[in-house]
């Protein structure tokens, strides 16, 4: 906490050095959304090299002025938390004032570009994200405040823990981990009793893109158990860009690669191959949007995906057909074909990338 504290102290000073020269306070942050500042690392993932691009954050300048406050606000607001040893979520601190700030998403950004700025990870700064993932299987560990949570009984669903740092004491008897991309999937798969039925294992779903605990979460069970971990995803660009935030990471959360990032994740299904190799009836499937095409054509320029030949294969079929297909396709099998036949196979055979 000191050394956040001191890195703050700094950042004041430098604005109230600025005022004694009589000139306009700056405060500089990383480019992160840039990918020129980007590089990719297969142990690693996406990271910001160390001689990025910034941009200035000046207090002279109408275009940047308000953002310039709204940075030392909230600067303000992680010094008092992290000298009374209190947190709050990214929603609290929009709600404390929300005139002043106008949008979560400008406290979501301005959070990242301070994080970014005293190169000190979120959880760090006292803010904690407000999750939306859930977990459940063959898992149980003690949260920070000592509640013992048990994610082995049947059909037992629990939130992801706000704060993951936080967490010990986890015990498994996994053989796997497997990363649902949609609710509604995670669900289906409880219900059919899948994590108890093929192999003990532990399933995570972040409903859709995840959020930074879900992410934290499936980086910490990888540190602790070392178990092989599964994707089961759309055959569509969407859930080829999720599934790339798990393994790889995102471009503007590039700055935390090492705390976020599991490279070795496998992608399980549902390949585009898949949808062939089972015959599913060209009816069933989804028409691509211009999104789409766009999304996909921006997936196969990105660095990783050269050092992926089989991805490459499979993202070259799916920009062929123009089709794409939700996990779902697959009750046209039969309704339990996902966890009764397709995944006890895949994982029998090694039908993954």
């Amino acid at each position: 906490s000191s050394e956040v504290l001191e890195a703050i102290e700094n950042v004041v000073q430098g604005v109230f050095q600025s005022l004694a020269q009589k000139k306009a306070p700056v405060l500089t942050v990383a480019n992160r959304t840039d990918w020129r500042n980007i590089e990719f690392k297969d142990s690693v993932g996406l990271q910001m090299i160390p001689s990025c691009t910034t941009k200035q954050i000046r207090s002279d300048c109408p275009q940047t002025a308000r953002r310039f406050a709204l940075m030392l606000k909230i600067l303000s607001m992680i010094y008092k938390m992290v000298q009374s040893n209190t947190y709050a979520t990214k929603r609290d601190i929009y709600y404390s004032d929300t005139l002043l700030f106008g949008s979560q998403s400008v406290v979501d950004q301005i959070i990242n570009d301070i994080s970014c700025m005293l190169k000190i990870p979120r959880r760090s700064l006292h803010v904690l994200s407000t999750t939306k993932g859930f977990v459940a299987g063959n898992l149980c560990y003690t949260e920070e405040d000592g509640t013992k949570v048990n994610c082995t009984c049947s059909g037992t669903v629990f939130t992801v823990p706000s704060n993951v740092q936080g967490i010990k004491n986890l015990t498994s008897h996994a053989k796997f981990i497997l990363i649902v991309e949609k609710d509604a999937t995670f669900q289906r798969l409880l219900d059919d009793d899948f994590f108890s039925k093929v192999s003990p294992c532990i399933m995570i779903t972040g409903r859709g893109i995840p959020d930074l605990n879900t992410r934290l979460l499936v980086r910490k069970l990888w540190d602790s158990f070392q178990i092989p971990i599964f994707t089961l995803m759309d055959a569509d660009p969407h859930g080829v860009e999720i599934l790339c935030v798990y393994k790889y990471g995102s471009v503007s959360m590039s700055f935390e690669a090492h705390h976020l990032t599991v490279p070795s994740v496998k992608w399980l299904g549902l390949l585009p191959s898949d949808l062939k190799r089972l015959n599913i009836c060209k009816d069933a499937l989804i028409p691509f949007t211009k999104q789409d095409e766009n999304k996909l054509s921006s997936i196969l320029k990105r660095p990783y995906i050269a050092c992926q030949p089989l991805w490459k294969k499979e993202l070259e079929i799916m920009a062929a057909s123009k089709l794409k297909a939700e996990i779902q396709v697959l009750t046209s099998l039969s309704s339990d074909y996902l966890s009764r036949v397709y995944l006890p196979n895949k994982l029998q055979f090694g039908g993954w990338l």
